[in-house]
């Protein structure tokens, strides 16, 4: 996932999308809906993936576009899911889950008793998991920690055999620490030369 949020960290969103759009790309992370506009009208089709919660007022124009959401509580899946009953459709979502940021997500611990009520949601194709980490350049014990909770939350939802996509690293992630257990990562930064 090409991370392109903030303007392309200011080097401009749709030159960057477009040059990125043959890259094999899975998704292109974007901060909010009007930057998933301005992919969209600048004609890139990559799949588009909100980083962080949407406005409830923002969510229909994400079913209706099918941009990916992460979803942070029950109360946003079951609106999202309402959503794309109402439109006939299956929303591709992943679940957020917080491993320690303490900024949003589903609290990790409580995950576990929140899936049945998720998976009850059929609209919804919750196809990834994911977590952030928020100090990966500067505290390397807490990422370790970061990375060990998701990895045993992850295990015990059922893994690759229940997500099809599994993220946890940013660039400071991805140049320091072990990925393997993911198979999807989220570079921002590093995309554009910053160590």
């Amino acid at each position: 996932m090409a991370v392109v949020k903030a303007g392309a960290y200011g080097h401009e969103l749709e030159t960057i999308a477009r040059t990125l759009a043959d890259s094999d790309v899975a998704f292109f992370g974007v901060a909010n809906v009007g930057e998933a506009r301005r992919i969209a009208e600048a004609g890139v089709t990559t799949r588009i993936y909100l980083l962080g919660a949407t406005w409830a007022a923002e969510r229909a124009e994400i079913v209706a576009r099918g941009w990916t959401p992460c979803l942070s509580s029950l109360d946003e899946a079951r609106h999202f899911n309402q959503l794309a009953q109402e439109s006939n459709t299956r929303l591709k979502v992943h679940l957020a889950v917080d491993t320690g940021m303490g900024r949003g997500g589903f609290v990790a611990d409580d995950l576990p008793k929140q899936m049945p009520a998720l998976n009850a949601l059929a609209a919804l194709d919750i196809e990834g998991l994911g977590s952030h980490l928020p100090s990966a350049d500067e505290d390397e014990a807490f990422t370790k920690d970061q990375f060990a909770r998701f990895t045993a939350l992850c295990d015990e939802l059922g893994g690759r055999d229940r997500f099809r996509w599994i993220h946890l690293s940013n660039s400071a992630g991805l140049l320091g620490y072990d990925n393997s257990f993911c198979n999807l990562s989220r570079p921002g930064l590093m995309l554009y030369g910053i160590s």
